[in-house]
């Protein structure tokens, strides 16, 4: 990967004979992986790591970037414990953690062997209108929320805690977005969002239900098959998690979402900001990497706004 392609700054690259070798040498010490295993290298599966494809039941990530390979085995470790919890709650499969290897002939870090769930990944508008899916992702909700916090809160700096917390990244992105977005109207609408009051408590959260996150089944009316990149679940501001229904959902699908999860107003404006958070950094940040992402954060905006002028 040249540094034009890559995604991050700094990313650190992976050929598919280099991951083929380290599952090679370190794989079968934890898992079967039969010699003719075919391995390849998923080009643009994912924005936080390399993915490789193990035969037909597994995958491998490898991190893109990272310094210290302690801190990054420590992260995967952690990852790997709330995947485990994820998987055993939820009423469709997700990966579950197989072990954890270490870098060599060129790749430093750290990475994951995990199980394969099959399934097409969802897309910001393929499935936008499908009553099917609003009710399975309404169904997946309650069990994320049903699984038991023990004491755990909300901690570090990413989406789920404070929304004004996220201010200074606000307006970097919206400055960064004056040829890109209607910045004005997203600017008066991120004032209103960022004074919303939080009055409930942390729940069990993915935290990360973009489209990318989710494998839909391929019906004409699409239901929900799977859930990936569950290694950040853990509790959060219940309006989190809401952010699948500008990013996945028309408004039809939407409201009945909401309907079904009995979602207080002053919760669901709340979802609308982390929606707005994160989408507003997708537009510019993937303007010329990966015109997907840049186009989720597009549709989502725009489906915000048409709320808001509702």
């Amino acid at each position: 990967m040249s540094a034009d392609d890559a995604l991050h700054e700094g990313q650190h690259s992976l050929t598919r004979a280099v991951a083929e070798r380290l599952l090679r040498e370190q794989a079968p010490a934890h898992v079967e992986l039969p010699a003719d295993a075919e391995i390849h290298l998923l080009t643009g599966a994912g924005t936080t790591s390399h993915v490789v494809r193990v035969g037909e039941e597994l995958v491998a990530r490898f991190p893109l970037i990272g310094e210290d390979p302690r801190a990054v085995r420590a992260a995967l470790g952690r990852e790997h414990a709330a995947m485990a919890e994820l998987a055993g709650a939820i009423p469709v499969p997700a990966p579950r953690p197989l072990m954890i290897g270490r870098g060599g002939h060129g790749y430093p870090l750290p990475w994951s062997l995990q199980t394969w769930v099959p399934g097409e990944i969802a897309t910001s508008t393929g499935a936008a209108g499908s009553v099917p899916l609003a009710l399975d992702l309404a169904q997946l909700l309650k069990a994320l929320r049903a699984v038991p916090t023990r004491g755990r809160t909300f901690s570090g700096t990413g989406r789920g805690g404070d929304l004004r917390a996220h201010d200074a990244w606000i307006a970097e992105c919206l400055a960064r977005s004056e040829h890109l977005l209607p910045v004005p109207e997203l600017s008066r609408a991120w004032e209103r969002w960022r004074e919303l009051p939080r009055e409930d408590v942390d729940v069990m959260s993915h935290q990360d239900l973009i489209p990318a996150n989710l494998l839909l089944d391929g019906g004409a009316a699409p239901r929900l098959a799977g859930v990936l990149d569950s290694g950040g679940f853990g509790p959060a501001d219940p309006a989190l998690d809401l952010v699948v229904a500008w990013h996945l959902l028309d408004a039809g699908p939407r409201a009945l979402l909401r309907e079904h999860l009995r979602v207080p107003e002053l919760t669901w404006r709340r979802g609308e900001a982390w929606a707005f958070a994160q989408a507003i950094g997708l537009v510019w940040y993937y303007e010329r990497t990966s015109p997907a992402m840049a186009e989720l954060g597009r549709s989502t905006l725009v489906r915000l706004l048409a709320d808001a002028g509702s």
